[in-house]
C-alpha cells in the first residue's frame, strides 16, 4: 500500500487530536502535524481548506476530512486501501473528546 500525503490540523492537547496521532502511529504513517493553537497561519490554512473552524481536520492526498476522530480517519484510510485495518489495542483512545467537552 502506498503512503498517502497526509496533513493533520491538530491541537497539542486534545483527545480528538491525540486519537488522530495514535492512528498515524498505529499504521506507521508519515504525516505533517500542524499545530492550529500555537500557529495562527496553520489555523487559517485549515479554515480556508475546510470552510469551517472545527478540528481535527486531516487532509489525505488533497481530500479534507473535517472534524474527525481517529476512528473515522482509520475507517477512511481502510476504505481507500491506504491501510489494512488492524484490530490491535491502542495506547491512547482514538475516539475521545477533549477535556471539558
Amino acid at each position: 500500500m502506498k503512503q498517502p500525503k497526509i496533513v493533520a490540523y491538530l491541537k497539542p492537547q486534545c483527545g480528538w487530536s491525540m486519537g488522530v496521532r495514535e492512528i498515524m502511529k498505529k499504521y506507521s504513517l508519515k504525516y505533517e502535524d500542524r499545530n492550529i493553537i500555537d500557529n495562527q497561519k496553520q489555523f487559517q490554512e485549515m479554515v480556508e481548506k475546510s470552510g469551517q473552524t472545527l478540528s481535527p481536520c486531516v487532509e489525505v492526498n488533497g481530500e479534507m476530512l473535517i472534524d474527525v476522530s481517529g476512528d473515522e480517519v482509520e475507517q477512511y484510510l481502510a476504505e481507500k486501501s491506504f491501510v489494512k485495518k488492524k484490530f490491535d489495542k491502542t495506547e491512547v483512545p482514538t475516539d475521545s473528546a477533549c477535556v471539558g467537552h
